[in-house]
């Protein structure tokens, strides 16, 4: 990793343009699981402890917290970031409205939020990393799942966007628009088509158990993209926690590798800081892009000296590998197989 180099301008469909052989072979990407409210001043010191060359956030900071989002929007790192249905708990839905605690004649804090990321946030649209030789595409903003398109008036209001297919074709587009041909998308919710059972990635863990939970039309804009031979390394996302609702005994699969060598994973190890008998612990999934393929992705644990724990005695903070693979290997093994529109 070369964490000193100096950070793309991220500036949508604007690019720096590095001399080629400056694009490293090998990047290091830490992918921020839901946070509810769960980050300090010492994640961003372990951020850079981890030598990351890239940070992606997939939402769900806390119920419309303001000051969280402005903390994490200082980040001194190359960074992107989904919003989740949380972002916006209070202004989305009807329920929300009803319990909200602020005037809301009076701030907008889904506003507040958006301006403070700026063009870090990437729903319906793209962030370019030109000096890491990627762009960074989102899915639909502040997703709450599921096969029914919630939220009507909010997306029409907010974003100009009437339901699946419009919402496809503005994810979609984004990703045409994005100049380099490595897409990571990133979104708050995972695509469908990775299992319908309860502990697959998007699947509905809560009665009636089972069903595919995912975002319809982030598939689709994932198949249409690499139908035009753009190359998809990573889709990261959350949302679906991996502590299930309905049995303690097995946790959420984590992680899948579709045919074309796509890794999905699901970053949503909430809590993200635990209180152990050891002392505070921190999660972030960290990713190890190689030539432009994901050839190892772990779950880590650090301690308060940023030091990755591998003690299995801890048993609620132990850091594990999801995935490896051989960097001559040109053939991802599929864990599962999503399906393709």
């Amino acid at each position: 990793m070369q964490p000193s180099r100096p950070a793309s301008d991220g500036r949508r469909g604007l690019t720096a343009q590095p001399a080629p052989n400056s694009v490293p072979q090998t990047l290091l990407i830490a992918v921020v699981g839901d946070i509810h409210d769960a980050w300090d001043q010492q994640d961003s010191l372990a951020l850079k402890a981890l030598g990351v060359d890239l940070v992606l956030f997939v939402g769900d900071f806390g119920n419309e917290a303001v000051e969280l989002v402005r903390a994490v929007s200082r980040l001194d790192l190359p960074y992107a970031a989904a919003f989740g249905n949380h972002d916006a708990w209070y202004t989305a839905t009807p329920w929300g409205t009803k319990h909200c605690p602020y005037d809301r004649s009076q701030e907008d804090r889904v506003r507040q939020q958006l301006n403070l990321l700026g063009e870090a946030h990437v729903g319906y649209s793209h962030r370019t990393f030109s000096h890491l030789n990627l762009s960074v595409v989102g899915g639909r903003p502040f997703s709450w799942g599921g096969p029914e398109w919630r939220c009507a008036q909010f997306y029409q209001e907010r974003f100009g966007v009437g339901g699946f297919a419009e919402s496809t074709a503005r994810i979609t587009a984004a990703a045409t628009a994005a100049p380099a041909q490595t897409i990571l998308f990133l979104g708050h919710n995972g695509p469908t088509g990775l299992g319908e059972q309860a502990e697959d990635p998007c699947g509905k863990d809560w009665q009636p158990l089972g069903g595919d939970f995912g975002d319809w039309d982030l598939r689709a804009a994932i198949a249409a993209t690499q139908a035009a031979g753009k190359q998809i390394p990573l889709v990261a996302f959350g949302h679906m926690h991996h502590t299930l609702r309905h049995t303690k005994k097995v946790q959420r699969q984590r992680l899948c590798v579709d045919t074309a060598g796509t890794v999905y994973l699901n970053a949503a190890c909430v809590p993200r800081i635990v209180k152990t008998n050891q002392g505070l612990r921190r999660n972030f999934s960290l990713v190890t892009l190689q030539d432009q393929q994901v050839t190892e992705v772990k779950l880590v644990w650090l301690d308060e000296t940023f030091t990755i724990v591998t003690d299995p005695s801890e048993r609620v903070a132990t850091s594990e590998t999801l995935y490896t693979k051989s960097a001559n290997d040109l053939t991802a093994p599929a864990h599962y197989t999503p399906s393709v529109f």
